[in-house]
């Protein structure tokens, strides 16, 4: 049985102390419940607990905060304020602590909504603060022999943990309840909670296909920036993916709206009515899961960010599930829940166009095999090791 001591996001860590040592200001980003106050308690300055902590969801926090510059100019050491996009009058302040000569005092943020706190912190902070997105739990965290776990409950810790699969299920289902119908209204996303439950659950059948503005607006009875704001609102919060698509000057027709993913399996299988890993053999939507499944996998191995990860498709039929542009690489990746994918003409078409200098066929089965050349089918449970 896991427990949370088990799980020690080392990777995490590492990452939030160095940006501690080199910046005054940090934010850590991610979902609600994704472990960003758990990543913080852990968090230290040359060995010592963080001298204060602000938990902006508290009254009696915010109350203390009301002159932020009275309540923070005499702190020494780390500074956590949790939940810090309930004070934007804030980032202000912060600029003018984080000058003062020494940095007696290093503030380390936590946010659940980006658009904002990205938007405010380069206003206000510009060169002193640096950014840190926590996904929720990964198969290089929790290891391969708990890659079914992993995906049938996806990587919310509490999810994932859960003492049976009923338990996980019955978290996820509150989850997405609170999510909806509080997190959402406190985040400043003015949305009904019914109807982005039900435009959540709609999205939850189109996981893994490209965006449609027009028929999502025709299904709801709204514009199409309507829809459009809906799909912003839940991609600002960190619960769906929008990857985007690569285009350059071919002489071929390229699609050019973004695919949309929910970003946690777990949380995909509660909104499609999944309960179990049989359920979900079973259901139509099974490949689809284990692509958005495996894709997170591979973007979350590679350390890529949002803006080097694409897919390619074009009208003709060719495309490329993941294109990952990196340190002046062109990676492709193809998904297939099958143990002994082939090479297929879409694939050859992609590696000529895009001019790949690698393409992995990630697959369900055990062996790491070539296909052609720089070419290899590579098995997902593989994925940490090569």
């Amino acid at each position: 049985m896991y427990t949370d001591a088990m799980i020690r996001r080392h990777r995490h860590l590492s990452a939030v102390r160095s940006l501690l040592s080199r910046n005054p200001v940090v934010a850590i980003l991610g979902a609600r419940q994704v472990g960003k106050t758990t990543l913080a308690k852990e968090t230290r300055l040359s060995g010592r607990a963080p001298a204060a902590w602000f938990d902006l969801e508290d009254t009696a926090h915010l109350a203390r905060l009301a002159d932020p510059m009275l309540a923070l100019r005499g702190l020494r050491g780390l500074v956590v304020i949790d939940e810090v996009q309930r004070l934007p009058g804030l980032f202000p302040v912060l600029r003018v602590l984080a000058d003062r000569p020494g940095r007696p005092a290093r503030f380390l943020l936590l946010g659940s909504a980006s658009p904002d706190i990205r938007r405010q912190g380069s206003e206000s902070l510009a060169g002193r603060i640096a950014h840190y997105v926590l996904p929720p739990l990964g198969l290089d965290e929790v290891g391969r022999p708990s890659l079914a776990r992993l995906w049938t409950r996806g990587g919310f810790p509490r999810a994932f943990l859960a003492r049976s699969e009923a338990a996980s299920v019955e978290w996820r289902r509150e989850f997405i309840a609170a999510f909806l119908e509080r997190d959402l209204p406190q985040l400043g996303f003015g949305l009904p909670a019914h109807t982005m439950r039900r435009f959540w659950t709609m999205l939850a059948h189109y996981h893994g296909q490209v965006w449609n503005a027009s028929e999502f607006a025709r299904s709801f009875g709204v514009a199409d920036t309507t829809v459009r704001n809906y799909l912003d609102a839940l991609s600002a919060t960190f619960v769906v993916r929008q990857l985007q698509p690569w285009h350059e000057n071919l002489a071929k027709r390229q699609v050019k709206s973004p695919k949309v993913y929910l970003s946690d399996s777990g949380l995909l299988h509660t909104l499609l009515g999944i309960e179990n890993l049989g359920g979900l053999e079973s259901h139509p939507r099974l490949g689809a899961s284990w692509e958005g499944f495996a894709l997170e996998a591979v973007i979350r191995i590679l350390g890529a960010r949002p803006e080097e990860c694409y897919f390619w498709a074009t009208h003709a039929g060719a495309e490329l599930d993941l294109l990952i542009v990196k340190g002046g690489k062109r990676l492709g990746f193809e998904f297939k829940r099958t143990e002994a994918p082939t090479l297929t003409p879409s694939m050859r078409i992609a590696i000529k166009d895009l001019k790949l200098d690698r393409l992995d066929v990630v697959h369900a089965g055990r062996e790491t095999f070539s296909l052609a050349e720089s070419v290899r089918a590579l098995p997902l449970e593989r994925l940490r090791s090569e």
